[in-house]
């Protein structure tokens, strides 16, 4: 069995992190990694305690969502609320950050960006990026041993089922479909 590499490793870890987002417009997952060890992770979010746009609907403002914490910001705080240093460590991020997460990365010291899609790439978090010595990099996502589809695929696969039993199914029937459903999305490839 070949091994995914350690920048499919980190990537991967960044999309299944992406997938506890609360954002409905857009999830995004980040893992900072120092020394081939993960020393953090974030998604975008709400505050703690706060409201989820996945609730109340995105709170948009200049065609920003205000309610939500970016990713990369949230795994900087976790580094920062536990005394973790992320001088020297790395960044890998679904999406290319964005202007303000650039600038914060920057100032936390971190040496190189990964992602995965581009998003929005603002030439100056390029020029800032270059000003400052920090590699970017575009990490295409292959190897996966996690299917990213899985939400949406549950969801086709729920309302089916629904139509089944709005068609008169038998419970038996429903069941056995469930069991399926589940079997097959708890089954890796």
């Amino acid at each position: 069995m070949k091994r995914i590499s350690w920048d499919q490793y980190f990537m991967a870890q960044s999309h299944l992190l992406a997938l506890r987002s609360t954002c409905t417009r857009l999830t995004v997952g980040a893992t900072i990694v120092r020394d081939k060890r993960i020393i953090a992770g974030g998604y975008n979010g709400s505050i703690t305690g706060g409201v989820h746009c996945v609730d109340e609907g995105c709170y948009v403002i200049d065609n920003h969502c205000v309610r939500t914490i970016h990713a990369e910001m949230n795994a900087l705080l976790q580094c920062s609320k536990f005394g973790v240093p992320t001088t020297g460590a790395e960044i890998y991020v679904t999406h290319f950050p964005c202007l303000h997460c650039c600038k914060a990365i920057i100032q936390a010291g971190i040496k190189s960006v990964y992602y995965a899609m581009d998003y929005k790439n603002h030439p100056y978090a390029l020029e800032m990026f270059e000003q400052s010595g920090v590699k970017v990099e575009y990490v295409e996502l292959k190897d996966m041993a996690v299917s990213l589809n899985n939400p949406d695929k549950l969801a086709f696969i729920q309302r089916l089922i629904s139509k089944l039993e709005e068609a008169g199914a038998s419970n038996e029937e429903i069941k056995k479909w469930y069991e399926e459903a589940n079997h097959l999305f708890s089954t890796q490839a």
